[in-house]
């Protein structure tokens, strides 16, 4: 995506900088950065991002570029906000949690160390298995629902 491109959505509400961050499997204060060492600072009252740097502004450069890894995530997949829906009711009455929460996100073939928080009787099965069986039984779990909702 286009540095101008990414900075209009931004401003229009189209996508979130969580929303970007995700995309170039980065945090949001990664990102946050690399628009600000691009040039760019976030005015409040305008609700826009201005150009401090030195000229020319680089609005036709792939954000990408600014990364080491690819996007984890295709700029395509990202839909635009609605903003007359209520916020909350992302989910329609076909789809369910984990549905929502797989929207546009692509599976990675490697092994990856992740963090997540758990609810606490979820964690307490977790952690009744040795440490060493505790990521496959979080693999195999995950597994067995996405082969289920046909994702894998």
């Amino acid at each position: 995506m286009l540095i101008g491109e990414m900075l209009t959505k931004l401003t229009e509400e189209e996508i979130t900088i969580k929303e970007v961050a995700t995309m170039y499997s980065v945090t949001t204060q990664t990102i946050q950065r690399k628009i600000k060492n691009l040039g760019y600072e976030w005015d409040k009252k305008k609700a826009i991002y201005t150009y401090k740097g030195k000229p020319p502004q680089p609005l036709n450069v792939d954000f990408s570029t600014l990364f080491r890894k690819k996007p984890a995530v295709g700029s395509d997949v990202i839909q635009p906000k609605n903003k007359n829906k209520k916020k909350g009711s992302i989910r329609n009455s076909t789809s369910d949690v984990v549905d929502v929460l797989l929207a546009g996100r692509k599976p990675s073939s490697k092994r990856v160390y992740q963090g997540f928080y758990f609810d606490k009787d979820v964690l307490s099965i977790i952690n009744s298995v040795p440490k060493n069986y505790k990521s496959e039984l979080i693999n195999e779990a995950l597994r067995k629902i996405f082969k289920e909702k046909g994702l894998l």
